[in-house]
This record gives structure tokens, sequence and C-alpha cells, in this order.
């Protein structure tokens, strides 16, 4: 039997474009080596180029159309010369959170052999670790809310609630469980500045609350700061970590840099009936058009949203494409058949691309 899954893909801006088309092209491969299921894409505009050109950075129409889908690929959106008139960035995804309630940003921070990693410790090759980013509420709340007064005073208001805390800490202890049946760690730990904020102390308390759920996963703590710095030292000691919006954007990219870069970062972002998958990383403007772009990033969200749908739908076979295509990634840094420009080698995106699929 073949299901049939209907995919929003948005492209968007600068790299976008390149990085989505190989990851399209690699899907259709492992689609038809893996079988048992269908990905029917419709490719959909938007993004700042949309918006410079037309004033709408995402149609309506769009946006139900993505509303529709079984899951949204987000290429990247966003253009430095571009932004709404408030100043702040062009970038529809956001919205999509909102209205979508993707509360989990997932952030796999994984070593892969033969990458510019910067650690010399030989303990970090073993580095495999999620950074999950509530992606809803925290400082990012205050997104178009902010107020400043008489060009004296800008203020922007941290939102916690119990609700998606608890929703957020289960999703964080299940990823742990899941991760621990796999041989992970099966430790949570929650990133928090609770010494210092109320809301933070709250955060922390209903984790507290929801880990003595889940008695087989350890549970413990770290502030935000002494967490960046560990991070550094010994990102091998961590497994999971749970943590407000924006700790979670800061320290996501803190992670990418410990694994070679924005180009080796994928996410998805989940909720309860919707699933964005897309590369942490941005547009990168000043590089599209010349194939430098590393496409692993887009490969290995594209691998969380199968993975995603497997899970959510019962769908074994898409489970089996999404292990399929993360250890032919790893086979390929591995053995140096994968080698993109990116990390000192000399593969272009559609290379990269093409390589992978050699190697399914």
């Amino acid at each position: 039997m073949t299901t049939e899954f209907q995919i929003a893909v948005f492209p968007g801006d600068g790299i976008g474009q390149e990085v989505m088309a190989a990851c399209l092209g690699v899907l259709e491969a492992l689609e038809r080596r893996i079988g048992g299921y269908r990905l029917v894409t419709k490719s959909l505009p938007g993004g700042a180029a949309l918006y410079r050109d037309t004033g709408t950075a995402l149609s309506d129409e769009n946006f139900r159309k993505a509303e529709a889908a079984d899951a949204i690929l987000f290429g990247a959106m966003g253009l430095p010369e571009v932004r709404y008139p408030d100043g702040t960035e062009i970038a529809p995804h956001l919205e999509m959170r909102r209205v979508f309630g993707l509360f989990a940003g997932v952030r796999p921070v994984k070593a892969y052999p033969n990458t510019r990693a910067p650690l010399a410790d030989p303990r970090a090759a073993e580095i495999d670790l999620i950074i999950l980013r509530e992606s809803t509420e925290g400082l990012f709340a205050s997104r178009g809310k902010g107020t400043v007064e008489d060009d004296r005073e800008a203020r922007d208001v941290l939102v916690i609630t119990r609700a998606t805390c608890e929703r957020l800490f289960d999703f964080a202890f299940e990823l742990a469980r899941r991760r621990k049946e796999r041989g992970g760690q099966g430790r949570v730990t929650c990133v928090d500045k609770a010494n210092v904020f109320a809301s933070m102390a709250f955060f922390r308390k209903v984790f507290d609350e929801r880990a003595r759920r889940f008695p087989g996963i350890q549970a413990d703590h770290h502030y935000v700061d002494a967490a960046a710095l560990d991070l550094v030292r010994k990102p091998w000691a961590f497994d999971v970590l749970v943590m407000e919006n924006m700790f979670g954007d800061i320290l996501s990219d803190l992670g990418a840099g410990l694994v070679g870069g924005m180009g080796m970062a994928p996410c998805g972002e989940i909720g309860e009936r919707h699933g964005l998958f897309q590369p942490a990383h941005g547009s990168a403007p000043d590089i599209a058009g010349t194939g430098q772009a590393n496409p692993t990033a887009m490969l290995l969200s594209a691998a969380l949203m199968l993975e995603w749908l497997g899970e959510r739908h019962g769908i074994e076979r898409c489970s089996t494409a999404a292990g399929h295509l993360e250890r032919a990634i790893a086979t390929g840094f591995r053995t140096r058949a994968l080698h993109p420009i990116e990390q000192g080698g000399a593969q272009t995106t559609s290379e990269v691309a093409r390589a992978v699929i050699d190697l399914l």
C-alpha cells in the first residue's frame, strides 16, 4: 500500500531556492528507493523578494495551502535589505509558528566526521544532542507588539504560559525516551535564568512537575549562561536541552558552530497537528547562485519531516526512509563521498545532492 502526503514547499529567498532544489531531487530518489509512501510536493511563492515585488510576503491563499498540507518544507526566507516598515525582517514562518501552534522547535546538533568542527577534544566526535526551543512564546511573544515611548524607552514583554510549558516538557521527555531506546542518555536539561526572573522560575517549576511523570528519564537544570559555557566546554555531556524561545534561538546557533556551521543545522518545528521543516540557516544572498551552499541541513530537515510523518501516521516506510537518508549522509561524510565547499571541499550544492543520491 502507498500512502500519499501533500507537502507545501516554500523555496523562499537566496540559497533557499538552491538547497530546496537539491532536497527535492534527493527526496524523489529516496522515495523510489524505499517505496510504500508518496510525497506530492507543491512549490509555493513566499518571502522577502515576493514582498519587495508585490507588497505581500505570503498570500492568504498559500498560507491556507500550508495549513491544509500534511507537512511544510521551507528553504530560507529573508533578505537583509528588505524589511517591514517597523524594521523587522520578512519571515512568514514566524506567523506560521503562531497560527499553527508550532511550539516545539527541534534543533539537532550532531557531529559528522571530516567537517570543520572547531573543538580539538576527541570527545567532540560524540556530540549528539537536541536543543528544544519553545517557538511560540517567550520573548518572541512580543513580535509586533513592542512599544517605543517618545524615542526614549522600548519595551518587549516575555510570556510564559503553563499550557505551553506542559506540552513542551512532555515533548522533551518523550523525545529523550525515544533517544534512550536507541542508545541515548535519557536526560533532559531545563535551561533557564530562574535565579533572576520570575518567568524563568515558573518555567522551571512546571518543568519539575512534568519531570515526575517520566521517572525513567533523568531531569536536571542549567542556567543559560552556564549552559553556553558548557556547550563549548563539554557538549558531549548533553542529551536534550529544553528552553525558552530566545534562549533557544541563540544557543541553537552556538550548537551549529560546534559541528561545522549552519549548513549542518536542521530544524523541525512541531505542533499538535502541523509540522514545518527547514534548515536553521538564513538565505545567504551573498553566495546565492554560486553553488557554494551546503544542502546538508536541508536534507537532514527533510529526514526529520519523514520521521515525523511516519510517527504521526504510523507509516513505517517513512521512518525507514528517514533513517536511510540520515545514514547515507553520515556514510558520505565518513568516507568523504560528501565534501561540500562549506566544509573545505569542492562539491557544489547540486553535486552534494548527486553524491547523496548515489549513496542511497
